[in-house]
């Protein structure tokens, strides 16, 4: 079993900040991508940010120069740093993972619970 545990979400005015972690825990071997999707009311979940073992980034054209992902290899954990946030930021964040578990040796994907961002004066 793999499980993912999202912190960071909540409430902010206009232009605020927030930082989202999480943490992947359990029966994991190895990770490749880690990331963050989105999905806001009435619509279909997006790709933020994602962020390989080797560190390479990719972001979405929305995010991009406010959002910064960033990975800690030895705790297993994704952040993604939001600044200068809007009111159309305002979604459900997931975390996703990319990893393979110790007992397989095939690669799958995972999900977060999803931490809710509002973004409202």
């Amino acid at each position: 079993q793999v499980q993912l545990v999202e912190s960071g979400g909540g409430l902010v005015q206009p232009g605020g900040s927030l930082r989202l972690s999480c943490a992947a825990s359990g029966s994991i071997f190895s990770i490749s991508s880690m990331g963050w999707y989105r999905q806001a009311p009435g619509k279909q979940r997006e790709l933020v940010a994602t962020i390989t073992s080797g560190s390479n980034t990719n972001y979405a054209d929305s995010v991009k120069g406010r959002f910064t992902i960033s990975r800690d290899n030895a705790k297993n954990t994704v952040y993604l740093q939001m600044n200068s946030l809007k009111p159309e930021d305002t979604a459900v964040f997931y975390c996703n993972v990319r990893g393979r578990p110790y007992t397989s040796p095939y690669t799958y994907t995972y999900w977060g619970q999803g931490t809710q961002v509002t973004v409202s004066s």
